[in-house]
């Protein structure tokens, strides 16, 4: 089973974009795809359940007829920092929560399991913890979006260390374009020279998920 982890150099910049990308190019290639988004805060309430926007376009996306509540089962009302919505909220998100969630996606017997992580890489859950710690205790590829904007650069490569200095093998990066940015082609120029793995696509967000799927190079993650 391969397991990708969606990380970003920030906060909307393009992760579940890509995620959908990934997972409708994978399912056309015949692949049974699940997907696990293991926090989130930003929820409608429908039915008496939290529903995060982002977790139910991934529903849409994979075949494994998963429940919203499988897919994310740590959600919060507030767009708000998770912990901090956490401690409002009186309750902690744990790493045995979330682990405990991500075996139950396990037993789903998938070929590939797309995570899309919260934030940026160092997501803080409380108690000093970090998402990317949940993503230590796994077998995960990593894969980078990066924002294409002022200062991305920076961050990419941060990113990047950190994802490194954690033990954890990113295995391609994703340029997605939903800004103007002066010099775009010289900037992910720039980042392909930088970063020692792959760009596996270019994207832009007026583009549809599918027309995104066939841009991803799945070729590159096997």
């Amino acid at each position: 089973m391969n397991e990708f982890f969606i990380t970003a150099t920030d906060t909307d910049a393009g992760k579940t974009y890509v995620a959908r990308a990934l997972v409708t190019a994978l399912v056309s290639q015949g692949q049974k795809v699940a997907v696990y988004k293991p926090v989130s805060a930003g929820c409608e309430l429908i039915d008496g359940q939290l529903v995060n926007e982002d977790a139910s376009l991934l529903q849409s996306c994979a075949n494994c007829q998963q429940s919203i509540s499988r897919i994310n089962p740590i959600a919060f009302a507030e767009p708000i920092a998770p912990h901090i919505a956490a401690e409002k909220s009186g309750r902690q998100i744990t790493l045995s929560e979330i682990m405990t969630g991500y075996r139950q996606i396990q037993t789903l017997k998938a070929d590939t399991v797309v995570t899309e992580g919260a934030g940026g890489w160092r997501l803080p859950l409380g108690q000093g913890h970090y998402l990317s710690d949940f993503a230590k205790q796994g077998t995960f590829q990593v894969i980078l979006v990066v924002n294409m904007k002022l200062g991305c650069l920076n961050h990419a490569m941060l990113t990047y260390e950190a994802i490194k200095a954690d033990g954890l093998q990113c295995v391609g990066w994703v340029a997605n374009c939903q800004q103007q940015m002066p010099y775009l082609d010289e900037n992910i120029a720039e980042l392909s020279q930088l970063l020692p793995m792959p760009l596996i696509a270019r994207l832009g967000d007026c583009l549809d998920i599918d027309e995104a799927a066939a841009l991803i190079d799945t070729a590159v993650l096997v």
